[in-house]
């Protein structure tokens, strides 16, 4: 008997003592996990975002060609979309015409004022030449001197006409050149251009329809891109940028992708909503506001095809 009692106490014993490691293995599993979280701030308010850019056509016109799909990439530069040019190259055309008939118009101005200018020139020679004589008493009469400052007066007006319409022929190639200038871009504009590279979304535009000045054709979503993570006001009492944060994406169970916190939103997202509160009217109650954050990805997210503004994320941020 003496035998199975000293048995049954080292049983007891044993379970004792492992009792005592697996609690105190407990106390420093819950220690960790206090001491973690009490470091680490989390939401599941958060989302991948980027740049939306929505691609509008700068003149009106029919649609010649659609060289893109829904969802394929292009290059800064590509043409996406061609309008029929024909009525731009005519407007082209005929402001050219009046560029050539406006410079036409100048160098005949010139012309008559080169002539208006010999002719003023000689009509004031005899003038002084009239007043010289009729000076001297050489036989010149009051009549023939008044006449010849007639005509130098005459001659000389003629010679401010002509100048004058040498300015406004000047004028009319200024505004001919404008009206070049216009017609040539007005032709450029029918070749619409990829603003920058990215993948092409909500296309709306098909061969043969008739669009605007204006309308939207399509939108461009360039690769960079980030998380806006809208924390607690009260979790921001230790975060700054420059800290670590862990991505988590829901697109992808298991995986997590490492960032920092790049800057914090002054103000809340409240405050720049379309109807922002006003606290000193009605009744209040205190609501917890919520702070965006933004997040940049420290690796290249785009190694992951399918990640693009709007989809889900949870971010945690090594604040201690």
């Amino acid at each position: 008997m003496s035998i199975i009692r000293k048995a049954i106490r080292g049983g007891w014993e044993r379970i004792t003592s492992i009792g005592i490691v697996a609690g105190i293995a407990v106390l420093i599993c819950v220690g960790i996990y206090i001491v973690r979280a009490m470091s680490r701030e989390s939401t599941d308010d958060a989302f991948i975002t980027g740049h939306v850019i929505s691609v509008s056509a700068r003149v009106s016109g029919y649609v010649d060609k659609v060289l893109v799909n829904d969802n394929q990439s292009v290059g800064q530069g590509d043409i996406l979309v061609e309008l029929d040019p024909h009525d731009f190259q005519v407007d082209l055309d005929m402001a050219s015409a009046n560029l050539s008939t406006a410079q036409a118009t100048e160098k005949q101005s010139q012309a008559q004022a080169s002539i208006a200018s010999v002719e003023a020139s000689r009509s004031e020679k005899d003038y002084n030449r009239y007043k010289q004589l009729f000076d001297a008493n050489a036989g010149i009469t009051q009549q023939q001197l008044d006449n010849a400052s007639a005509a130098a007066r005459s001659a000389q007006a003629q010679l401010e006409s002509a100048n004058s319409q040498i300015v406004a022929a000047q004028a009319r190639i200024a505004q001919a050149k404008a009206a070049v200038e216009q017609a040539q871009l007005n032709l450029s504009y029918t070749k619409i251009i990829a603003p920058q590279a990215g993948l092409v979304t909500k296309k709306s535009v098909e061969q043969g329809e008739h669009i605007s000045t204006g309308q939207p054709l399509l939108a461009i979503v360039p690769p960079e891109i980030w998380v806006v993570a809208n924390f607690k006001e009260t979790q921001l009492k230790h975060m700054k940028p420059g800290q670590q944060v862990t991505i988590k994406v829901d697109a992808y169970s298991g995986k997590t992708l490492k960032g920092h916190v790049d800057s914090i939103q002054a103000g809340t997202g409240s405050v720049f909503s379309l109807l922002p509160p006003e606290n000193a009217t009605g009744n209040y109650i205190k609501v917890v506001q919520r702070v965006p954050v933004k997040i940049v990805f420290d690796e290249d997210p785009n190694d992951m095809k399918t990640l693009s503004p709007g989809m889900s994320v949870i971010p945690v941020v090594k604040v201690k």
